[in-house]
């Protein structure tokens, strides 16, 4: 929910703290690149802490440098504060990626999809709620964010048992906990090489949309004359994450045990395409861009789950070091789309992001087309 919340709140930040576009959209920068840098290193941190402290100090890191953001009266400072939160959130989201799949009793395909089923439902809500917080102020999103991992923290303290290990058990632990340069050594493992390089690529597209979108739907409501303020981007925002949540949840894991891991990971990428370049071309359509919006959530939900399964099935690695690696090239792609998208908007014109989210998720095609001899037995169960 937390990575949401903002999202609608984007616009208003920019009329209230007289920034521009490019400015406000650093706040998903800053916060994407730190949250990518700082997974690399999580697996040995959990490794030498344990999962439930980790997942404690993320949400610790999290309540307070939302809190402050809330309380800031400029846009650097809150973007300062943003990379913070980000290495709060790189803690807790890839050690509970790791967590889930160890303690699902249905094995990691389960886990994943509800993984991805909380992530989905969370940006779904996100939206909801930061553009009915944002309408009474710009703040309100930030102190929610607070509030709400300040529930997710009572939560964890309360109900996440760690399982009691004898002495043999404990020392095994600790002579298998990854190095601190783990994630980065997982990278020579070409399938999950290969995955990195498609994850990069892809969601350079997802968060072009997710950042980017509010302002040309802002410049097409207005030019209709119509007002678009926080409350109706919310509104957005969650028919996409309520469709990405449905089916990621209920059609993923459909498609990918009848057509197989890989023929999924290409439709919904060369879909995820057409989204973008569709996009594009109805830039200034209010009614269009809402509906290729929402729609897009659709494809965007399989790809996540499909791919994220296919992560943890590529390699033999310990979960916690795949999902590390996976989660921290996942997010520094998603860092660099919004710090591009505002300059090359405010040069090149309005439909210019979307167009290069369209020649990024091709990318991300023409590497899953080239490292097919890598990736052949993903999925093969």
């Amino acid at each position: 929910m937390g990575i949401g919340l903002v999202d609608p709140i984007l616009t208003k930040i920019s009329a209230e703290l007289d920034a521009t576009p490019s400015e406000t959209m650093l706040l998903f920068t800053s916060y994407l690149f730190v949250t990518g840098i700082a997974m690399f290193f999580t697996s040995w941190v959990s490794g030498r802490i344990g999962v439930k402290r980790t997942l404690i100090a993320g949400l610790v890191l999290i309540v307070v440098f939302a809190g402050l953001a809330g309380l800031a009266g400029s846009v650097d400072t809150i973007i300062g504060l943003r990379a913070g939160w980000g290495l709060g959130n790189a803690l807790f989201i890839s050690t509970a990626l790791a967590a889930i799949v160890g303690a699902a009793s249905g094995g990691a395909r389960q886990a994943v999809v509800l993984y991805e089923a909380a992530l989905g439902i969370g940006m779904a809500v996100g939206p909801l709620v930061g553009g009915m917080l944002g309408e009474l102020s710009w703040r309100g999103p930030f102190f929610g964010t607070s509030a709400l991992m300040a529930i997710a923290l009572v939560a964890i303290l309360a109900l996440l048992r760690t399982p009691q290990l004898s002495p043999a058990e404990l020392a095994a632990a600790r002579a298998q906990r990854p190095g601190a340069f783990a994630s980065f050594r997982a990278l020579r493992h070409p399938s999950l090489r290969a995955l990195a390089l498609v994850a990069v690529c892809y969601n350079f597209g997802f968060f072009t949309l997710l950042a980017y979108s509010p302002y040309p739907i802002e410049a097409a409501a207005n030019a209709a004359g119509k007002h678009f303020g926080a409350h109706e981007l919310g509104l957005v925002f969650f028919g996409w994450g309520l469709a990405l949540a449905v089916t990621s949840v209920v059609v993923a894991p459909i498609l990918t045990r009848r057509f197989g891991l890989r023929p999924v990971l290409f439709t919904m990428l060369l879909l995820c395409a057409a989204s973008l370049a569709a996009l594009a071309c109805f830039v200034t359509e209010l009614s269009a861009l809402i509906a290729i919006v929402v729609v897009s959530g659709l494809f965007l939900g399989v790809m996540n789950t499909a791919l994220t399964e296919a992560v943890m099935e590529a390699t033999e690695l310990p979960r916690s070091v795949a999902s590390s690696t996976y989660s921290g090239v996942r997010f520094i792609g998603g860092a660099i789309a919004p710090a591009v998208a505002g300059p090359l908007a405010a040069t090149a014109g309005a439909a210019a992001p979307y167009w290069l989210g369209v020649g990024a998720v091709l990318a991300a095609v023409l590497v899953l087309l080239g490292t097919g001899r890598h990736l052949a037995h993903i999925g093969k169960h």
